[in-house]
């Protein structure tokens, strides 16, 4: 995939942010400039989706998450998906890992020289991600559903989408899961975009 800039990944997402969330939105509890003042300032376009696997690079959140609701959204359309908003399957597919703004840690490894332009040595740092232990909110889905909740009002099915994209994956709460699912059939859909991005897409 074609790495894109900080700016590419702001200019994309306030291009589909004008398209689904309207400023006149009844569900926006804050403005659109203290959202996307918070998501900037958080790493959102420059967080990894991972340490090593899907997404595991600068930006790979954002690139993550805009695959994420692209599946979301043509899933809803092949197989009439219904949602109790239409703006459900942005909001969910774009913020539902909105916990992995401040998870990872950039390490750098050593640092080298390169030539750069008038064959002037210049620094080609050499980095890994890895896990961040100095947070103060913890968990997964149910972070991102906090940190949401400050800009959006949430529906419940998007709030159960969100918590449980994971899916099996957290196997200590199948059971919660299993219920999540036959009151919202939605949250399926949902773990199944998210697998699509980042086992299928790579992102």
């Amino acid at each position: 995939m074609e790495q894109r800039t900080k700016i590419q990944r702001m200019e994309d997402f306030a291009m589909t942010w004008t398209e689904y969330a309207p400023s006149e939105s009844d569900w926006l509890v804050t403005d659109n400039t203290e959202f996307m003042k918070y998501l900037e300032n958080e790493g959102f376009f420059t967080a990894p989706a991972s340490t090593k696997y899907h997404g595991a690079y600068e930006g790979g959140l954002y690139d993550h998450s805009a695959k994420v609701f692209e599946r979301l959204a043509k899933l809803t359309v092949d197989n009439n998906l219904e949602w109790e908003r239409p703006e459900s399957p942005f909001i969910i597919g774009m913020f539902h890992d909105l916990c992995k703004c401040d998870q990872y840690k950039k390490v750098y490894d050593e640092t080298e020289y390169v030539a750069g332009a008038n064959h002037m040595l210049v620094p080609n740092d050499k980095f890994h991600y890895e896990y961040n232990t100095n947070t103060i909110l913890k968990g997964h889905g149910s972070k991102s559903v906090i940190i949401l909740s400050r800009f959006i009002t949430l529906t419940e099915e998007e709030l159960l989408c969100i918590r449980f994209h994971m899916g099996a994956y957290e196997k200590e709460e199948w059971s919660e899961f299993d219920m999540a699912i036959r009151k919202y059939p939605n949250v399926l859909w949902t773990h199944t975009a998210d697998m699509l991005a980042s086992k299928v897409d790579d992102i």
